[in-house]
């Protein structure tokens, strides 16, 4: 006999609609600095230490090589990052910012932040801990 699946219940229907949710907010607002959610692991990323290879900025944001590989084509189009050539390497690029991308971690940097606090907000301070504990607990286990 199987169990009956209800979505009431049902960590990932719940944390689809949460993400699902946080992701529609964080968009709208990066559309009107000319990103998407998509290109935000890379530069956060980068915001946190340039001069990395594109594979590690895939191995960091959890995301796969040949999609960081488009990501950093959209994002060298639009200005942001640069590809040089690894001194240590003939095959391996170092992926740094330029000027512009430093620049957007200032203004782009908040909306998360703010962005995280509606979404706890119907939580007290302890359980939004707890959330937030348990969710790195899991992170870490991917």
């Amino acid at each position: 006999m199987s169990e009956q699946f209800d979505r009431q219940t049902s960590f990932g229907w719940m944390i689809n609609v949460v993400a699902g949710r946080a992701e529609k907010m964080f968009d709208a607002e990066l559309k009107k600095h000319g990103l998407s959610v998509a290109l935000w692991p890379t530069m956060m990323c980068l915001w946190e230490e340039e001069g990395v290879t594109q594979r590690d900025i895939a191995a960091k944001s959890k995301v796969e090589n040949s999609t960081t590989t488009r990501t950093l084509d959209k994002l060298e189009k639009l200005g942001l990052v640069e590809r040089r050539a690894d001194p240590n390497s003939r095959r391996t690029h170092r992926i740094y910012l330029t000027a512009q991308g430093r620049e957007l971690e200032k203004a782009l940097i908040p909306i998360p932040v703010e962005i995280n606090q509606q979404m706890l907000s119907s939580l007290d301070q302890e359980e939004q801990q707890q959330m937030i504990t348990l969710l790195q607990k899991m992170v870490a286990a991917i």
